[in-house]
């Protein structure tokens, strides 16, 4: 939807999206969100925060008023109590911003597209996300370009929906997708950013106790249960990849750095040349200890 179609005294671009007589906000299409999503993310950064956040509320309260509502009608004193019981309800995470899922919570979206965005549930484990990525990466070459994500979608929408999405909708959802997701703008999705699309509910290793000096023997045995899915006594596969992809966020979190496939690779030839004693590709309980102890070593250190 272009801002074309905005009359031209309106100096709120909310106001577009509700309705002129009932001031309710419209469903809006995939396109339309990302429109909203872009302009409020001014710097692209992925968030809707500081000033940006400011004014996304200040429009959005002041839209209900009129069609030509100022920002400005919201005082300071009102701006502050709405934020505060607004972050309350919408930032699930509590940093303090607002990404693209939480947005999703709030606008009204079309039933397909707005599935894609709320899930109940996120990802159990990286496990999880790896065993998606690895079945629609399916020439295994690092990214899912835009006609795997297209399959991707059609299994997922088919799977929450039980009814097929029109090839059409499948076509602008991954286009919309790319638009918000793929940051360098090369026409896929690398891995950090389907991550963004895909979140994991959590990082098991970032919990304290794995971290700590005193590392005990139920720790280990924990930490082996989560990524030993099948219960075969080693860490394989896409167990593997998914407890690598989690260190390898562990220690490069400090840095503020994105990982990708290459990156992942890299680290677990690393890995599993200092601590794969027996060379099986594979990482058992023995091997989980070393790479465990090593790692509650480096968060020790300054």
């Amino acid at each position: 939807m272009s801002n074309s179609t905005v009359p031209a005294k309106t100096r709120n671009f909310m106001s577009q999206f509700r309705d002129t007589k009932t001031k309710e906000l419209k469903n809006l299409t995939s396109a339309q969100f990302m429109e909203v999503w872009s302009h409020y993310d001014h710097d692209g950064n992925g968030f809707i925060e500081g000033k940006e956040l400011d004014n996304f509320l200040r429009e959005f309260i002041s839209s209900v008023k009129s069609i030509d509502a100022r920002p400005e009608a919201v005082s300071d004193t009102m701006l502050a109590e709405i934020k505060e019981c607004f972050m309350e309800a919408y930032d699930d995470n509590k940093d303090g911003k607002i990404d693209i899922r939480e947005l999703a919570q709030l606008l009204p979206l079309e039933e397909s597209f707005l599935l894609l965005f709320r899930f109940d549930n996120p990802l159990e484990s990286s496990v999880d996300f790896m065993k998606i990525w690895s079945k629609y990466d399916t020439d295994g070459n690092g990214y899912i370009d835009s006609e795997e994500l297209k399959n991707f979608l059609r299994d997922f929408l088919k799977e929450a929906r039980k009814d097929p999405v029109s090839d059409e909708k499948v076509n602008e959802y991954t286009e919309t997708l790319l638009h918000i997701f793929d940051s360098n703008k090369d026409g896929k999705l690398q891995l950090n950013e389907m991550a963004k699309l895909l979140p994991v509910k959590e990082n098991f290793l970032t919990r304290s106790s794995l971290k700590a000096a005193n590392l005990t023997k139920l720790d280990i045995e924990r930490v082996f249960a989560i990524y030993d899915r099948d219960n075969n006594g080693s860490i394989e596969n896409e167990e593997l990849t998914g407890f690598l992809k989690d260190l390898l966020e562990m220690v490069k979190k400090d840095c503020n750095s994105s990982i990708d496939v290459e990156d992942l690779k890299a680290f677990k030839d690393s890995i599993l040349s200092a601590c794969d004693y027996d060379k099986d590709g594979k990482v058992n309980k023995k091997e989980l200890t070393t790479i465990l102890l090593a790692l509650s070593k480096h968060s020790q250190e300054p």
